[in-house]
Order: structure tokens, then sequence, then C-alpha cells
């Protein structure tokens, strides 16, 4: 279990996945000594993990929640099949180890036509279902919430990056790939470690980093073991909702802290959600209660995740359609 300098880092992280252990310091009212062993020991037990990714929209990229059921030994090889390939993240083990979920990133590139053409042909599996990413509420540039309530306003304010909005000519572009694929493997990788991966001076990654962060196209996903965390209970919730409170009830469970993904998507369910809750009685509690006083909510699907085999995956420039 993490206490309370432990959690304040990782929230600063997702504010500023970048930020020096010595502002983070400063904000916790800590030495810098003290943050960097934190983060290191948090590497190390934890699975902490800081990864630079280019924003989903800027990117050209497409996102589809695949569905995949298959007999128990045919899931585990397909998931660990799914986990090898780039263009994929976040691959669950779920329903008993019988249940498949996993992102896939398409491109206009490949007419979103070759979306499982990699899968392994298999006699095992039973059932594929492809649900087209609509709209995020919470996950990838919007963190979720759950992790993010142990700084005060005032220290936030000191970590925050800045926006510029309307800034035209500045987006990702094909010379960017070296750099987001190093940020991808690490998030917190040094200027002098950047500047030999992509061939430019220290200087240049450095006003690179902050004009990719400050207009949106970069963020950092901040990964950590959601038992440190105290979670004991996850869950797939599959939510269907009229067409008309669609939205409304999205932006409503963005504001729940027990969902850290929060979507609208294609299928027979429009919304779907991921539930991280401390145990069994306190996911039951918050689906019975404070989830079904949603009323729009007209059919719900409860999937128990068992595992997850792979989170933010590295990026991969060949499958994101940058702009030359």
């Amino acid at each position: 279990m993490l206490d309370e300098i432990d959690r304040g880092l990782i929230h600063a992280l997702q504010l500023d996945g970048r930020a020096p252990y010595s502002r983070i310091g400063e904000v916790l009212g800590v030495s810098t000594q003290t943050v960097a062993r934190r983060y290191n020991r948090l590497r190390a037990e934890a699975g902490l993990r800081v990864a630079g990714l280019p924003d989903p929209q800027a990117a050209g990229r497409s996102q589809w929640l695949v569905r995949l059921t298959a007999t128990p030994q045919a899931a585990q090889d397909l998931a660990v099949a799914l986990a090898r390939r780039p263009d994929t993240s976040w691959i669950k083990l779920a329903s008993g180890g019988t249940e498949i979920m996993a992102i896939v990133h398409t491109t206009p590139s490949d007419g979103n036509t070759l979306l499982l053409h990699d899968i392994p042909r298999t006699s095992g599996i039973t059932s594929v279902s492809a649900h087209y990413l609509l709209h995020l509420y919470v996950g990838g540039p919007t963190a979720w919430r759950g992790r993010a309530k142990s700084l005060t306003p005032a220290q936030e304010a000191g970590l925050r990056t800045r926006r510029i909005e309307g800034v035209a000519g500045r987006g990702l572009s094909a010379g960017d790939g070296k750099l987001l694929t190093a940020l991808g493997e690490d998030g917190r990788a040094t200027l002098a470690d950047l500047a030999v991966r992509t061939g430019w001076s220290s200087a240049t990654v450095a006003r690179r980093l902050e004009e990719l962060q400050s207009t949106g196209a970069l963020f950092f996903d901040v990964d950590v073991d959601p038992g440190a965390l105290g979670v004991t209970a996850s869950a797939m919730l599959w939510l269907s909702v009229p067409p008309a409170h669609a939205d409304a009830v999205g932006r409503a469970l963005a504001e729940h802290d027990e969902l850290a993904f929060v979507a609208a998507t294609t299928g027979r369910t429009n919304l779907v959600a991921h539930a991280l809750c401390p145990s069994p009685d306190a996911l039951h509690a918050y689906l019975t209660h404070q989830l079904g006083a949603v009323e729009p909510i007209t059919a719900l699907e409860t999937v128990p995740i068992l595992r997850t085999l792979k989170s933010a995956a590295p990026f991969t420039p060949g499958l994101v359609g940058l702009r030359a």
C-alpha cells in the first residue's frame, strides 16, 4: 500500500509526467532525493511507468475496443499474441479467463479494414466483436480522478502544464516519430537520451517537447499497479442509454472516482466504462447505489477483469497517421 508521499508523487506525474524531481519535491514538501527514491521504488515494486503518447485525434488515429471470447487455454494464448502487437493497448483477460478485451489502434491509411488481420487462427475463438470508440470521457489525455486526489488545488497549479489553444502549425509531424517512440518507452527519459534517439540537440528536444505538451498533441500516461492503490475488484461495464441522454450520462460518469475509463462506443451498448473498487462489496455498492441512481441507463453488463497483460503501448510511428 502507498503512503501520502507516494500518492502525491503519482498525482504529480499525472499532471506533468516530466516534472523534475526538484519541482515535485517543492510541491510535496520533501527533498529532491526523497522524490527520486520514491519514484525508483514505485517503478520496482508497484509497476509505475510514465509513457509519452500522442493524442489520438492529433495523430489521426482511430481506436477500437475489441471483445473476443474463447476457451480458457486459447484465450491465454490469444491475449499474449495480442499483447505482442505494436498497435494494441490495454489487453485484459476477463470473465473467468474466457474473454479478452483490447484496444486496437488504426489509421485512415489502412482504411480500418485490417482491424483483426493478425489474430491467430484458432478453433478456440467462439465470438469476436469490435466497437469503435467515438468519444473518450475518461482515459487517454483525461486521467482517472480516483488517483488524482492527493494534492490541493494550489499544489496542482504548481505542476499543471499550460495549454496553448488555437495555435496552428505546431501539431504532430512525421519528423516526430523517433521522439515519440522514445517517449512511449520512457516518458521521463532525459533530454540527453532523447537527443541521442532523435539525432537532435538537447535544446531542440526541449523546445519540441514544450511545444507538443502545450498544444495538447502529446500527453503522459501514468500506469501503476491498481493493487498498490488498494484496488481488488475490477470490472468493465457495458451500458445502454437512450441516444438523447448518452452524452449527459457520459459526462456524469466521468465525475465518478470509481471509473478509470469512460467512452462512447458503437455496438449494442453505447457507453463503456472500467470500474476499480477496493473490494467486491464496494463494487456492488457502486453498481447498485451510485450507478443505479443514473436513471437514463436502461441496461448494464458487468464483466469482471482478472488480469491486465498490457497497458498503454509504446508508440510506433508506422501505425499513426502523422502529417508530413
